[in-house]
């Protein structure tokens, strides 16, 4: 598969979770990738593991989109986590 395949389904994966209320609770960051853990109101959680460079950008945008937004409204930044 392609790079950009690749980077098509995981930002398609991002967008899932975003689009079904899910936000992005905490970030691990390494060499080979990034994992994002996904929650909701209801305490369902979801991880994906991006390993492209364009879906790690992606998710950055996303991530500053969520904050702005006021979704940390409903959700407090604290709860939010960056790192183990």
């Amino acid at each position: 598969m392609s790079d950009y395949q690749q980077f098509l389904q995981e930002r398609d994966q991002i967008d899932f979770y975003l689009q079904k209320g899910y936000y992005m609770k905490n970030i691990i960051e390494d060499l080979n990738g990034t994992t994002v853990e996904f929650s909701n109101k209801q305490n369902n959680s979801a991880t994906i593991y991006l390993t492209t460079a364009n879906a790690r950008k992606y998710f950055s945008v996303k991530l500053i989109e969520q904050r702005k937004n006021c979704i940390v409204d409903k959700v407090p930044s604290n709860k939010i986590h960056f790192g183990k």
